[in-house]
């Protein structure tokens, strides 16, 4: 860990990548056996993990992005910095559809977006990259 010029800790990319690494061992996948783990750093500096968690009826599973995203939000989290993705995928696996746009509204478009695997292949974009013509509060103004 380093120190940033705020004074707040920052962690740095390996470091969340290994959380991920290690949220993913805690995935309830026994359907896909697809065991993802995330984890995300916040604009104010604190780093929340998620598993993918699976329900027999496949529509009631939760990635593991939003599941980390939902434990920031539940506490407090202002701002998505970055978010961390990992599988055991031959190549990479980048977010859903649904966590893309989940990444959106709590991030900013510089909010860093990092798919690794378990070999130690590493890709990192920005949000805007993976979801260039996003859907957000701008579409809903002045409507009631």
């Amino acid at each position: 860990m380093t120190v940033g010029i705020t004074g707040l800790t920052m962690v740095s990319d390996e470091e969340l990548i290994e959380k991920a690494r290690l949220a993913r061992m805690s995935a309830h996948a026994p359907y896909s056996n697809f065991q993802v783990g995330a984890a995300l750093l916040t604009s104010d500096g604190r780093v929340f993990t998620g598993c993918n968690v699976e329900n027999s009826t496949y529509g009631l599973s939760m990635c593991a992005e939003r599941v980390a995203i939902f434990k920031a939000v539940s506490e407090g989290m202002q701002e998505i910095a970055k978010v961390v993705v990992v599988t055991d995928s031959e190549d990479i696996a980048p977010p859903c559809g649904c966590c893309r746009q989940m990444t959106w509204e709590f991030g900013s478009e510089a909010t860093q977006v990092i798919i690794a695997n378990l070999a130690g292949q590493v890709r990192r974009y920005q949000i805007r990259e993976l979801l260039p013509q996003a859907f957000d509060s701008r579409f809903l103004e002045g409507v009631r």
